[in-house]
């Protein structure tokens, strides 16, 4: 069979004309990186974003094109907007296709409680993943991705072997918060390696598009994305995978509920009342799929002054545990506004790892202490309903 290269898959998308058929997209600088695994391809096309819809034809005619390459297994192409002047500004819908994201090879963990169940929901785990956890928040601004990384550097320093996946599609933000650069490697050119750093094996949509290159994608492209990065990377043994949500309540929420045995989901918030109102709806919707909640975490839930140690409440304090409380869920804890947090996150070195002596990094340790601890609690609760047959 014939080998599929970069050479070959770029000379044949020479054919394909570009907008207003001005020269081919090539030469025109629309083809992104060509990422070869499988014998698949996998790249996108930067289009106007004032034009996104209308370009469908085209990106279609370009996996036509590659597709029909002898050798070729399949082809992926997304469509982007990338924000360089000249009508390339703010995305538009439009329909794509994901990156790659790989098979996860069948092992099992060392013990931490039990395999990952389906329990009767028929839901299919991740070979030699123990237990999956999704934290979220129902709005963006509320510092889910720090508190998300800082719960797995905090479930790691506590013995366990974790893993996070990035699944906010549109805008992975795990490459920057742990300080990791690069594009994955394959495994025998099939499976997709993940990175690691600080101990945690990663996965993200940003490891494989450029940082500041907007994702044009519809619900169906982020649920084949979010599959792929999560049964098809060899995560190896874990005994717990964190998963990044995007905020709210769209698409990628629902494909994990959904396809996924979560063991439960921690919810994100900010003490005052507007970001209450959205937590709500993300606690509600994992409710309705029946996934356990684990709690709540206050995040910005008060600032000390460094200069005179007074204390302030800027946003309010105590929202999160009041609602905790109103709903009979596990109120996880209370995370400081810091500018310590900020200014680690920033430089992709987390609190719980730069700084693990540090008062703001024992209260994330102790929040993914109770997060497990939940963990092997709804572990339990549904073991114990599953009934026994007996024959004497």
């Amino acid at each position: 069979m014939m080998s599929v290269t970069k050479e070959i898959v770029t000379e044949r998308l020479k054919t394909i004309n570009g907008p207003d058929f001005t020269g081919n997209i090539v030469d025109l600088g629309m083809v992104s990186e060509i990422f070869i695994a499988d014998s698949k391809v996998f790249f996108s096309i930067t289009v106007p974003a004032a034009r996104a819809q209308e370009m469908e034809p085209l990106r279609a005619a370009a996996e036509r094109v590659v597709k029909a390459i002898p050798g070729v297994a399949g082809a992926v192409v997304a469509l982007t907007a990338e924000r360089k002047g000249g009508g390339m500004e703010a995305p538009v819908p439009a329909r794509p296709a994901p990156r790659p994201a790989p098979p996860a090879p069948p092992t099992a963990p060392r013990a931490a409680p039990h395999a990952p169940a389906s329990h009767s929901s028929g839901k299919r785990g991740v070979p030699g993943i123990e237990a999956i956890i999704a934290v979220a928040s129902g709005k963006g601004g509320v510092g889910k991705s720090t508190t998300a990384v800082n719960i797995a550097l905090g479930l790691a320093a506590n013995g366990l072997r974790v893993g996070v996946l990035d699944a906010d599609i549109y805008g992975p933000s795990m490459p920057r918060l742990l300080n990791i650069h690069g594009r994955p490697q394959t495994v025998d050119g099939k499976i997709l390696k993940p990175m690691e750093n600080y101990g945690l094996k990663v996965m993200s949509m940003g490891f494989l598009v450029d940082e500041e290159t907007p994702m044009i994608w519809r619900g169906p492209m982020v649920m084949s994305a979010l599959t792929q990065m999560l049964r098809e990377v060899e995560w190896g043994r874990l005994d717990v995978l964190v998963v990044d949500m995007p905020p709210g309540t769209g698409d990628a929420q629902l494909t994990m509920a959904q396809q996924v045995p979560l063991a439960g989901a921690v919810i994100v918030s900010t003490p005052q009342d507007l970001a209450l109102i959205d937590a709500r709806k993300g606690l509600n919707m994992f409710k309705k799929v029946d996934v356990p909640l684990l709690g709540i975490v206050e995040n910005m839930s008060y600032f000390v002054a460094p200069d005179t140690g007074k204390r302030y409440d800027i946003f309010g304090h105590g929202g999160a545990r009041r609602e905790a409380e109103r709903l009979g869920v596990t109120f996880l804890g209370e995370v400081p506004l810091e500018m310590g947090i900020r200014e680690s996150s920033d430089e992709g070195a987390p609190v719980v790892a730069s700084k693990p002596d540090s008062a703001e990094a024992k209260i994330y340790r102790d929040i993914a202490s109770k997060v497990w601890d939940r963990v092997n609690e709804e572990r339990g609760a549904s073991e114990a309903a599953v009934p026994s047959i007996v024959f004497e």
